[in-house]
């Protein structure tokens, strides 16, 4: 029976090798992507994995990839003839007795990202790998651990697939409900009319003097782009400023229950609603504050700006632009509806409960999904501790 009793201690007939007793890191050679032959059957490596192909090869058989510039340390197998490229070193017959899928699942367990030497750019020097020291069991056993690793990681791999797709199904949850609220049947009874008739106030903020070099640890808020997600605000990464500065930004300022609309960039159209918790506040020129009168109830607002169909109107009004914004203008033109105040805060309640509801599920999905992208290292950790 297998124990073991200190970080040290290994199963009978188990020794500790360096690497370097073991394999040696051949540098790959130069391949530019213009040199390629992208018609040929032999898969180009490169440290991150499969970069193109080519009609030649450098290698003859199975062959292990180690990422040298780039992602170093990253580790790949190829199955058949393969080019492994300048920014990787490649590893095909070992030096002792080994079998090679075994290996390719050492290099993985020793974790070589954490030998990095270079400051401006990553590197992997093969000399550090070469001091590091693996355990190495008889060659049957080498390959029954092998084959167990090939099935459990596969499995792993197969749960990762199906917890991601649960994960993006469960993403689209929001749209799928904000489509199903807004409905066409939902448009033929309600009133409409521009949104610039329904508020006492449409403008964005300014950037503070001094630029991000005043911003402070703490004082005023300053809401960004980053912060206006999609029906949430996010506190993470809000800056904030001198109460002079607050002063000297009197119109930028925000109210509980303002909407704000990001504006520019690639989160134009994000938007949510001032919670009513963040006190005094201010925003920059990428976010628009939107006031609205009595007749609109805010996250009504909110949640119709958010529709996946809005959202698109949005990219489309900025169609052949020179640079993406959303002005004033264009704001007060958004056709809105008007159903009463009181079926606004009905459909208000119900997306919110079915969001929370959504939220849950993602947070448990994310966590699940976390739990087995962790079960590979496990995985490692047990097989070379003889333990698989």
């Amino acid at each position: 029976m297998q124990t073991k009793t200190n970080a040290r201690s290994l199963p009978k007939g188990w020794r500790w090798v360096k690497l370097g007793d073991i394999c040696e890191f051949t540098y790959g050679e130069s391949l530019p992507a213009r040199a390629r032959q992208s018609d040929g059957k032999v898969p180009v490596y490169g440290s991150n994995g499969i970069v193109g192909y080519h009609n030649q090869a450098v290698t003859s058989g199975p062959t292990i990839i180690i990422g040298r510039k780039g992602s170093i340390g990253e580790v790949h197998f190829s199955k058949v003839d393969c080019f492994p490229i300048d920014t990787t070193y490649y590893i095909e017959r070992p030096k002792l007795d080994t079998d090679l899928i075994w290996l390719f699942y050492g290099l993985k367990y020793l974790k070589l990202q954490n030998l990095n030497r270079a400051a401006a750019v990553p590197g992997l020097n093969r000399e550090d790998a070469y001091t590091l020291e693996i355990p190495i069991p008889p060659l049957d056993e080498q390959r029954r651990i092998a084959s167990r690793l090939n099935e459990q990681l596969a499995a792993v791999e197969s749960a990762r697939k199906a917890a991601e797709e649960q994960l993006q199904a469960a993403w689209q949850l929001p749209s799928a409900y904000l489509r199903e609220v807004f409905d066409d049947n939902h448009f033929k009874k309600w009133h409409w009319d521009k949104l610039g008739r329904h508020v006492s106030k449409i403008g964005s903020g300014i950037t503070p003097s001094g630029g991000q070099a005043s911003y402070l640890r703490s004082g005023i808020p300053l809401i960004r782009s980053q912060n206006v997600h999609m029906n949430r605000f996010s506190y993470d990464g809000l800056a904030f400023i001198s109460k002079e500065q607050d002063e000297a930004m009197a119109g930028s300022r925000v109210l509980p229950n303002d909407v704000l609309l990001n504006i520019t960039g690639a989160s134009i159209g994000r938007v949510t609603v001032v919670p009513k918790e963040l006190g005094p506040a201010n925003v920059n020129q990428h976010v628009s504050i939107i006031r609205c009168d009595d007749k609109i109830i805010p996250e009504f607002l909110s949640l119709y700006i958010s529709r996946p169909d809005f959202q698109k109107s949005i990219l489309d009004m900025q169609a052949g632009a020179t640079r993406q914004a959303l002005t004033k203008a264009l704001i007060e033109n958004f056709d809105i509806p008007m159903p009463d105040t009181q079926e606004q805060k009905s459909i208000v309640d119900l997306l919110h409960g079915k969001m929370k509801e959504t939220d849950v599920l993602i947070e448990s999905l994310e966590s699940q999904l976390a739990e087995i992208e962790s079960l590979p290292a496990s995985l490692l950790r047990e097989a070379f501790a003889g333990q698989l």
